[in-house]
């Protein structure tokens, strides 16, 4: 249960801010949420299984190795979010302007959503934490359906909710939050090398 609470948190805190958020945000004001929400459930699906493979793969390796991996994964995640959570950006976001939903098909508008998370969610913080809690706790399916509970959950938010949340919620604040605990998780990892 504590690898389950722990994905799902690190993910959502990691998520909320993140170009995944955004993208669907986008894909829902040119396509209908429905297909949106699937095409994108979907493409989370297959990128947390991956993480969680990547993950068990590194259980494999050396306490020592496992450590200095994990830490290093870590440490990325956290130069990323920390990079992007100080950046001059602009934190209005992408707000395309609202024409109305596209008639496509389902199949197309889910299609072009799972093809588009799927390529974003590439070296994403959260595949990134999912690796790393799946080879530091070793329950990889408690941490990957956790992490895909946080994932179902932005992407519902986005859909949903829409444009809405990105007024509500600073962006730029939650990178730097999880930045700085993925630099603690990273050091962390660090320390039990000298244990």
């Amino acid at each position: 249960m504590v690898a389950l609470i722990s994905a799902f948190g690190l993910v959502l805190a990691v998520e909320l801010p993140d170009k995944t958020l955004v993208a669907t945000l986008v894909l829902t004001t040119r396509f209908r949420g429905g297909p949106v929400f699937a095409g994108v459930c979907a493409a989370f699906a297959v990128q947390c299984v991956i993480a969680v493979a990547f993950g068990s793969v590194l259980t494999l390796l050396p306490d020592l190795v496992l450590s200095l991996v994990v830490a290093g994964m870590f440490g990325l995640g956290a130069f990323m979010l920390l990079r992007e959570g100080f950046s001059k950006a602009d934190e209005a976001g992408e707000d395309a302007s609202r024409v109305g939903p596209a008639p496509l098909s389902f199949l197309r508008s889910a299609m072009t959503s799972f093809g588009v998370l799927f390529a974003a969610e590439w070296g994403d913080a959260s595949q990134l934490a999912t690796a790393s809690l799946t080879a530091r706790i070793g329950n990889p399916v408690a941490v990957g359906v956790g992490a895909f509970a946080a994932l179902v959950i932005v992407a519902g938010l986005a859909v949903f909710i829409g444009a809405k949340i990105r007024s509500r919620i600073k962006p730029k604040l939650i990178q730097r939050c999880a930045g700085f605990v993925f630099a603690g998780f990273s050091a962390f990892a660090l320390i039990q090398l000298a244990f």
